[in-house]
């Protein structure tokens, strides 16, 4: 399923999605895991970091990490999110 243009008023450079969760993260309460669906390496307007989104099935954004390049966003994924492969896209 692919991503909206923009998720937190950044723009999408590359994404994953998979029906099966790439991992689990906890709840803003520690208590219930959110399910990672999809992926998204994103890019604000006069930054030069880039954004790896961790996203719920609905591509809102439950975790960020800022990162010096998209290759190095995609390389540093945390092992969290490994439980499947990602397949990234160009958006």
């Amino acid at each position: 399923m692919p991503p909206p243009s923009h998720i937190d008023g950044a723009r999408v450079l590359a994404w994953a999605w998979s029906d099966i969760p790439f991992g689990h993260v906890p709840d803003d309460t520690g208590t219930a895991p959110l399910a990672i669906h999809g992926l998204a390496l994103c890019q604000y307007a006069g930054e030069t970091g880039v954004y790896r989104f961790s996203c719920d099935a609905r591509w809102n954004a439950v975790q960020d990490e800022v990162h010096a390049s998209v290759d190095e966003a995609r390389r540093q994924l945390p092992a969290q999110y490994r439980a499947v492969a990602a397949t990234w896209h160009p958006a």
